[in-house]
């Protein structure tokens, strides 16, 4: 088990959280498009974490594409990405330090051959989610919508207050 997966992958699931919100936000008619893009752009890194998620534990996947033909619901996808979220927060919690460095053999949707650790696969996951993520904020400006500050260190500074405390040594937590 990784103690910094583990934390990347709170803070995974935090900012997939605080984006939605946000999300919701993008309601009128006149941003019917760009909401349904940002959906898109959500979806796509969602199917991409599922596609990993069963490379992961070693299963078949039954997507095609690296998105869905469909597009799902704001509500919908908020639920499958939470629980894709606790999906992989399990996950490092239990995996094991021999585990993460095994190299795992597998086949790209467009049929390109791929070999990664499963430690690369998981930081792959989460850079794929944040980088997304970025585009949906910069689509939620556009409307004059206060993107989610969903930085690392923000994140650490919220779930850890005791971070703040300036001048003082603080032991950073196992």
């Amino acid at each position: 088990m990784s103690t910094l997966l583990r934390t990347v992958y709170r803070y995974h699931a935090w900012a997939n959280n605080d984006l939605f919100g946000k999300l919701e936000m993008l309601a009128g008619e006149s941003q019917k498009d760009e909401r349904h893009s940002a959906i898109r752009l959500i979806n796509h890194y969602y199917v991409v974490a599922q596609i990993f998620a069963a490379h992961l534990s070693g299963t078949n996947h039954h997507y095609e594409s690296d998105n869905t033909v469909e597009t799902p619901t704001l509500s919908e996808l908020r639920a499958a990405v939470a629980a894709s979220d606790q999906w992989y927060l399990d996950y490092v919690q239990n995996v094991s330090p021999a585990k993460l460095s095994e190299s795992v053999p597998f086949t790209f949707t467009d049929g390109d051959k791929g070999y990664m650790t499963r430690e690369e696969m998981l930081t792959h996951v989460a850079l794929h989610g944040g980088y997304h993520r970025g585009e949906v904020g910069r689509i939620l400006s556009i409307f004059s919508i206060t993107p989610p500050w969903d930085t690392f260190a923000v994140f650490l500074h919220q779930s850890e207050p005791s971070r703040r405390q300036q001048g003082d040594k603080q032991p950073m937590p196992a």
